[in-house]
């Protein structure tokens, strides 16, 4: 007699895993962008993407876009949507500049994050304590803290108009240090003024990093870096993570969930105002109304486009910070990085027909010769177009980013404390 042997139940197949960008891929992929870069301005005879003056620009324009999406970064981690950015980026603008004009820049640089701060403790105690719906409480802040800033500034600088204040906007403040590398910066000007192909490219780039570099850019980089090690390598940021992955585990194991939502909404929101600082003690110099110009919001979109990391934040803030930058030079050097745009979507259409993406590298084809249509019949952009490309480049990138993104699984969450009994 034959017995019928059961055949093992098959496990089910795990889902194959998408490629992540490890640095040394992240490398190449900066060396061909600088090697494109190179290859374009030879080719047009004009270097100003890669000049200094571009690059220092960026870096300036990236650095709010980065603070305010490590504010969110903070407060997404722990599981609160933090949307009302934008407002706490006004507070600190307004008290920077506020600290800066009364005592010392210094001051108003730890006067922007109070004010941050505070507007992160208003969103942690209506969304943490009184579990009011995050995104509502976020759009009360927006609407919140601008007005009574502008309020404030009529009412508390009318007697100071002798200093330089205006109804929209604040005396001047001082500034605050700049540093330069002695003799490399002269010599980085040298090499690329002599236009040599790649390594002119460098130098500028270089050049832009060592020239006139404000102290608060080197600050921001330390936040950055900080809280890479403090999120991911220290038993707290363990613990403020998992609040926003499960609260209600989280709980179980004895994290006090709700102190660690505040630390990090709190945090969220001086990050936030050390960003609005930035604008009006290094930018400008002054407080002025609608002086963030939507920045909180794209520094939301970098936060995502990084997936919620510090890294992929800070090349997100990059990128936008770089199309911000772009208002600053001539319409010739605009033009040309259409012709950019055009070869790097035609590389990537190349590479998603070598991977079988058949849709999105149709869709690449598309894009790439719309371009490069765009630069061969027209002889420069204009300036009403320059304005909108941050705002343009960020809906982009999201929508070609959603696929890959992997959020905090309890983020938008309202919890309560014993929910899992």
């Amino acid at each position: 007699m034959s017995t019928a042997l059961a055949g093992k139940p098959k496990s089910p197949v795990a889902p194959a895993k998408k490629p992540k960008l490890t640095w040394p891929v992240v490398l190449l992929l900066i060396a061909l962008a600088l090697v494109l870069f190179a290859v374009v301005g030879a080719a047009t005879g004009n270097h100003g993407l890669t000049s200094s003056g571009q690059i220092s620009a960026a870096l300036s324009s990236a650095v709010p876009i980065a603070m305010a999406g490590l504010g969110g970064l903070w407060s997404e981690r722990a599981g609160v949507v933090n949307i009302g950015l934008e407002g706490m980026m006004v507070a600190g603008t307004f008290c920077g500049a506020w600290g800066g004009f009364l005592v010392n820049p210094w001051v108003g640089l730890l006067a922007g994050m109070a004010g941050g701060a505070l507007g992160g403790l208003l969103h942690a105690l209506v969304t943490v304590t009184f579990g009011v719906d995050h995104i509502v409480s976020g759009v009360g802040v927006n609407l919140l803290i601008p007005g009574l800033c502008a309020y404030v500034n009529r009412i508390y600088y009318k007697d100071y108009v002798n200093d330089g204040a205006g109804a929209n906007q604040s005396p001047p403040a001082d500034s605050l240090p700049q540093l330069t590398v002695p003799g490399l910066s002269d010599w980085l000007k040298t090499v690329e003024g002599h236009h040599y192909f790649l390594v002119s490219d460098l130098a500028g780039i270089v050049g832009g990093v060592v020239t006139n570099l404000s102290v608060v850019i080197l600050i921001a980089a330390a936040f950055l870096i900080g809280s890479y090690f403090l999120l991911w390598r220290t038993v707290f940021g363990l613990r403020l993570r998992s609040c926003g992955e499960n609260p209600i585990a989280a709980e179980s194991l004895g994290v006090n969930v709700y102190k660690y939502k505040y630390l990090a909404v709190i945090s969220s929101g001086a990050f936030a105002g050390l960003g609005g600082a930035y604008l009006s003690l290094v930018a400008a110099h002054f407080y002025r109304d609608g002086q963030t110009q939507g920045r909180g919001f794209i520094g939301l979109a970098a936060m995502i486009f990084g997936n919620w990391m510090p890294g992929g934040l800070a090349a997100g803030a990059g990128l936008f910070g770089f199309t911000d930058s772009l208002q600053l030079r001539d319409a010739d050097s605009v033009h040309v990085l259409l012709l950019v745009v055009a070869i790097a979507m035609a590389l990537l259409a190349c590479w998603q027909f070598y991977r079988r993406q058949l849709v999105a590298g149709v869709i690449s084809v598309v894009v790439a010769g719309g371009v490069a249509a765009w630069y061969a019949l027209t002889d420069e952009v204009q300036r009403p177009l320059i304005v909108a490309t941050p705002y343009v480049i960020t809906l982009a990138v999201l929508a070609l980013a959603s696929q890959r993104l992997r959020p905090p699984k309890a983020d938008g969450q309202v919890y309560r404390k014993g929910e899992g009994k």
